[in-house]
């Protein structure tokens, strides 16, 4: 067994660290560099790189390491359940300027868990620790990390997968305090997050409904986690890695105004495959940011409800322009307005 490689050093080496989660169709190359320019976190995951027997690197995904100018650490993240495929993905990711290699274990999605990898690899413990260890041995001179959730449908499993992420001397831990199959719903059990940090040797990372630096705050109190990672709540407000690190230091939260939100928007709809997606597609693409940027724009939801009724570029951003140009003095919710549908 491999003994545990050190972490890249943070961007603020006295702060909890802060970390983008890997999200699927969102946090490739481009929407790095779109975060960077509000606020790098400390690290990056890439999307996961899908493992099974005929799978190569997804050249797009890879240039998420291959072209990254951010200036952080990238962890490429993989998914799969073939130990040999796993194996032989990892040593080749190792060869490119990664900052170590992620195991997802915790992937939600139906069509992801059934095939029984991401999420589902929580049913089988005995699997897991078959994976870990050979991973462990393969990635021996960088960091080895896992993002998890606490359970498949429930958290029968967690103390047992706790004693294996030990047993493999895994780096960093990555923990969504909801089950599988709650999705992205219900309680955020940080009870458990706290549980993890107190039994697993590596530092933990919290995640899961963090919304707000606010948030941030209370959540790194109440699990004594070693920082926290921010998924969605990321994509509605990128200043937010900014906002936390400005709440640790004990200052004032810098207000954004909505024209800059304007400003984000823009420089989202400049996806590197505009000239290659049709028209219906981009702003279709467009509204999966915007379903999240509106829950901070207006309480009332008028924002969010309009936008969802706009089939045009014109429509979308004549939109935009009303609700967020209009008044300068109107600036970004520090949270997400409660009861937005």
């Amino acid at each position: 067994m491999s003994s545990q490689v050190s972490l890249p050093q943070s961007l603020h080496p006295y702060l909890p660290l802060t970390a983008l989660a890997p999200m699927q169709d969102v946090t490739n190359l481009w929407f790095m560099k779109v975060i960077a320019h509000y606020g790098s976190p400390d690290y990056f995951f890439t999307e996961y790189f899908r493992v099974n027997d005929t799978s190569r690197l997804n050249r797009h995904i890879l240039s998420a390491i291959t072209e990254n100018d951010t200036g952080r650490p990238v962890f490429a993240q993989m998914i799969g359940e073939s130990i040999p495929d796993l194996v032989r993905t990892a040593k080749e990711l190792c060869r490119y300027n990664i900052a170590g290699v992620d195991l997802n274990m915790g992937c939600p999605a139906p069509r992801i868990y059934r095939k029984n990898v991401g999420g589902g690899l929580l049913r089988e413990p005995e699997k897991v620790e078959r994976i870990l260890g050979e991973l462990r041995q393969a990635v021996n001179d960088r960091p080895f990390t896992v993002k998890m959730r606490v359970g498949f449908e429930n958290t029968d499993n967690f103390d047992k997968i706790l004693d294996i992420i030990n047993r493999h001397s895994i780096d960093l831990l990555s923990l969504h305090g909801r089950t599988v199959k709650d999705m992205y719903h219900g309680v955020v059990k940080y009870d458990l997050i706290a549980e993890a940090v107190r039994r697993v040797d590596c530092p933990v990372l919290a995640n899961g409904n963090i919304n707000s630096a606010t948030t941030a705050m209370e959540v790194l109190s109440q699990t004594g986690a070693a920082g926290v990672m921010v998924g969605r709540w990321a994509i509605g407000n990128p200043w937010i890695f900014h906002q936390i690190r400005q709440v640790l230091r004990g200052e004032p939260i810098a207000p954004v105004p909505l024209v800059e939100v304007r400003n984000y928007i823009d420089r989202l709809w400049q996806t590197p495959t505009a000239s290659t997606m049709p028209m219906r597609s981009r702003v279709g693409y467009m509204k999966m940011f915007l379903n999240y940027i509106a829950l901070s724009v207006d309480a009332e939801g008028h924002f969010l409800r309009l936008m969802r009724q706009t089939q045009t570029e014109v429509e979308m951003f004549n939109l935009c322009d009303r609700f967020l140009l209009t008044d300068i003095t109107k600036t970004l919710a520090l949270a997400p307005y409660a009861g937005v549908p």
